[in-house]
C-alpha cells in the first residue's frame, strides 16, 4: 500500500460504532481501525467556546456595554467556531496499525500521517494522545477518544504507545 492510497472506510453492517476492521492485504496483519467523531470532544469543544465566549461578553460588557460589547463577542466567537470546524475536518477518520508505526486518514480519506509512534500520555480510559514521528523527523500529535473507537482497539492503541514511549 502506498503512502498515497486510500483505504476503504467501512463500517460492520450491525453496529453503530467503528469496529477492528483487516484493512488492505498485509504479510504483518495490520489492521484498520476506523474510527467515528468523538460525541465527547464536541461537547467539550462546544462547552469551552461558550464559556470564553460568554466570558468575553460579560468583561466587554462590564466595561463598554451590552451592545458596543456585541461585536466584539461575534468576532471570538466566529474564530472558534472556524477553528472548531478546522480542528473537525483535521480529525483522524482511520488508523492503521503496521509493524513500524501508525497510519492514519482523515474522514475524507486524505492520508495526514505515517510514522513511528514517539510518545504517549494516556488520561485514564478517556483520552489517548500520541506522537508520531514521521520519517522526516517531523511530530503530528493525534488526541484520540475512548469514544471514537471500539474500547479493545483503544486499548491496543495505548498499549502500543505505552511500548513506545518507553524504548
Amino acid at each position: 500500500m502506498t503512502p498515497t492510497s486510500t483505504p476503504a472506510l467501512t463500517q460492520h453492517p450491525t453496529q453503530a460504532g467503528p469496529v477492528l476492521m483487516p484493512g488492505p492485504a498485509s504479510s504483518h496483519g495490520a489492521s484498520l481501525i476506523t474510527l467515528r467523531r468523538s460525541a465527547t470532544m464536541r461537547c467539550a469543544t462546544a462547552a469551552f467556546i461558550l464559556i470564553a465566549v460568554a466570558a468575553v461578553q460579560m468583561c466587554l460588557a462590564a466595561r463598554l456595554g451590552v451592545l458596543p460589547a456585541a461585536p466584539a463577542t461575534l468576532a471570538v466567537l466566529a474564530s472558534l467556531l472556524l477553528g472548531a470546524w478546522r480542528h473537525e475536518r483535521a480529525e483522524p477518520g482511520a488508523i492503521k496499525i503496521g509493524p513500524d508505526g501508525l497510519a492514519v486518514w482523515n474522514h475524507a480519506g486524505q492520508m495526514l500521517v505515517q510514522g513511528r509512534i514517539a510518545g504517549c500520555s494516556q488520561w485514564s480510559g478517556r483520552l489517548l494522545i500520541l506522537a508520531l514521528a514521521d520519517a522526516g523527523g517531523r511530530s503530528r500529535t493525534l488526541l484520540i477518544a475512548a469514544d471514537a473507537l471500539c474500547a479493545d482497539a483503544f486499548r491496543e492503541l495505548a498499549v502500543l504507545g505505552r511500548r513506545a514511549a518507553h524504548v
